[in-house]
Order: structure tokens, then sequence, then C-alpha cells
């Protein structure tokens, strides 16, 4: 088998990708409260029946871990090599030109709720390696298509899955940028308790309203070459007789998340300050076997650079040992996800699922004649 061969193949099944892709975002899978066989609500549920449905159709065998993941395997195996992706997503919101949940298409492109974060990258891993099928692969290793349901709102669903199975021996999530990402900061949550509303107001005007983002008024301003500067993000006050305020650090590899939660406390005596969650940075060697196979997928399809990168966001890759994220969006595409009419360009997902498809071949490795790799 060629890598021609194989995009060739990615080529005659997109229309088939593009169409499952336009009617799986017309479920509505925002999380809701659990019901009994639906632990992430009935929506996220039936996203899930309908991907493992679609695996099934596919020739894939399917696993419902439970109702919190589950998965399209390929091949024979106990070490998998796998995609991680997810089927929940935020909500929709306001501001929409067209029905959130319509698989709108226009020009091109389709509009909805889900399509770039994450049901059209994820989808167009399962069609990866559905081409690969096609064309009579065999894998050394088996791969897996993992279709998550609270990535949005706190990894439950991996937590569970890694009870039952073990993780993958490498693997990618579609679920931030491009080029490949070797090492993602880590995220800390972090809440301030005052003890009058005198000392919320002044928490409020000197530490928020008229400070930078990059906690320099908490004396935690910190930086390094290869992450960048340290950011704090998502301010919420907490409802209480006394307002509290909480809000997420995230930071570069070179501090950690108790030495950030001590530095405030020493800056706010008189308040309590509490380390409420934390994830720590994840970080590959640029040049180990995963980040450099992905790296070549990349360049191999797209023509461009693929220098691997870090980024500040937060993924699977938090939870999930041995994967990267890798995709979907390309250079320049930002503020996409979680946005009104969020998009995502036709041919940027067939791209996507020939990179998927080179990624998975070279990463589980095709079998030889007598068995051996």
């Amino acid at each position: 088998m060629t890598e021609e061969q194989i995009l060739q193949k990615v080529e005659e099944v997109s229309a088939a990708m593009i169409e499952s892709i336009r009617q799986m975002v017309q479920i509505d899978s925002t999380e809701a409260p659990a019901e009994p066989g639906a632990p992430f609500g009935p929506g996220v549920r039936k996203a899930l029946d309908a991907a493992l449905a679609l695996s099934d159709k596919l020739g894939f065998e399917t696993v419902d871990v439970d109702h919190y993941m589950g998965y399209a395997a390929y091949g024979r195996g106990d070490d998998y090599i796998a995609a991680v992706g997810h089927l929940d997503v935020v909500p929709a919101g306001t501001g929409w030109k067209q029905p959130p949940f319509s698989g709108y298409e226009k020009d091109g492109v389709i509009y909805s709720r889900g399509v770039l974060d994450n049901k059209g990258p994820v989808f167009s891993c399962l069609y990866a390696l559905y081409a690969l099928k096609e064309l009579g692969f065999e894998p050394e290793h088996p791969i897996r298509i993992l279709f998550g349901c609270d990535e949005e709102t706190g990894f439950k669903d991996l937590e569970y899955y890694l009870t039952k199975e073990k993780p993958p021996i490498m693997g990618f999530t579609p679920d931030c940028k491009y080029p490949v990402v070797y090492a993602e900061r880590g995220r800390a949550l972090v809440e301030i308790r005052p003890a009058s509303m005198e000392q919320f107001l002044t928490l409020m005007n000197d530490y928020v309203l008229n400070a930078r983002n990059t906690g320099e008024r908490f004396h935690i301003d910190y930086k390094d070459e290869e992450f960048g500067q340290l950011e704090i993000r998502n301010y919420k006050v907490l409802k209480g007789e006394i307002p509290a305020l909480q809000f997420a650090v995230s930071y570069p590899a070179g501090i950690n998340a108790s030495q950030l939660a001590e530095t405030i406390q020493k800056e706010l005596p008189d308040m309590e300050v509490r380390l409420a969650d934390n994830m720590d940075p994840v970080r590959f060697e640029k040049d180990c076997f995963l980040v450099d196979t992905l790296k070549y997928a990349y360049e191999r399809v797209t023509g461009m650079d693929g220098t691997p990168v870090t980024t500040t966001g937060g993924t699977y890759a938090k939870r999930m040992p041995n994967i990267v994220p890798f995709g979907p969006s390309f250079p320049g595409q930002k503020g996409i996800g979680h946005q009104p009419d969020e998009w995502m360009k036709v041919e940027d997902i067939i791209t996507n699922a020939k990179i998927y498809a080179l990624s998975l071949y070279r990463l589980a490795g095709e079998k030889k004649e007598g068995g051996e790799a």
C-alpha cells in the first residue's frame, strides 16, 4: 500500500464522510443532567449511539463503555493506537445566522455547533481509518477511534474509561491546532475568598479590572522561552454572603500549581487562597517517534512547515497518557469553536482526514508477511 493510494481512498470516501458529519452536527449533544443510561444527558447519549451505529455500519467493532465513552476498533492486539475526540458540545448560545444544529452548508463551509469542536475532526478520523480498512490495511497495532462525551465540562468520561480500559501506547486528540503540539501548559483553577466586602471590592478593582492578565499583580507573571507568558483567564464571581473570585491560570512548565497558589497567598495574606483544581503541563520530546510521525504526515499532505509547537489550551492530552494534540485548525484559524456560526470548510475536513489517515497508518505500522512489523 502506498501513501498515494491512501490519499486517493480518502478522496473516494469524502462525500460519505461530509454527509455523515452534517448528520451528526444536527444532534444537540449539549451536556444535560444525568439520566439512567445517560450520564451526560440524553443529547450526548443520542450522539454516542449514532457514532457507534455509524462505526458498525462502516464495518468496525464497536464498544460502548457504559455510555461514558465509546469507540470503534480495527485490528487485533492489546497495545493500541488511538485518536481521541469528543461528541459533547458547548451550549449554542445566541447570535447565529442559521439554526445552530442544522448542518447548514454554504459555499463549501458547514456551519453548526460542534462541527469544528469536535464532531468534524473525530469523524474525519473515523473515515480516515475506514479508508485504510477499505484498502485492506492490516495494522501491526490495533487502532481505536474514541468518542468522548464530557470533554467540555470536566473529563469525567475519560476518567471512567481509564478505570475500564488501559491507555493507548500512542495517539493524538484532534481537538487543538496544527502543526503537532508537543507540549501543553498546565492549567490551575484558583479560588480567592475575601474576609469582607471591602476586601472583595479591592480584589476586583486592583487585581482584575485594573490589572493585566499576566498575573503581574499577584507576582506570578512567569515566562519562559518555550511556553511564553503565563496567562490568567476565565474570571468568575462565586455567590455567597461575601462573594469569592475564581479564575484559571495557564502556566508554563517551569513552575507548578502549588507555587502559584503560595505566591498569591503571600500577596493576599488576609484572604483565603485555594487551589481548586489542577492539570499539570504535558510535554513530549520534539523528536520522539510520535511527534515526528505526526509532523511528517502534516507536511506530506499540506506542504507546510510542521515544526512542533506548544499550546495554552487544555485537551484530553492532560488526562490520557501517551497522546498529543494534533489539528484540526490550520495556522491562522482562531476564534471559531464555542462561537456563534462555528464553521469548518469541507476542504479542510478532507485535508484533516488525509493527515489522520497517514498518521494512523504510520503509527500503527503495517503487518508484514509472517506477522512481523
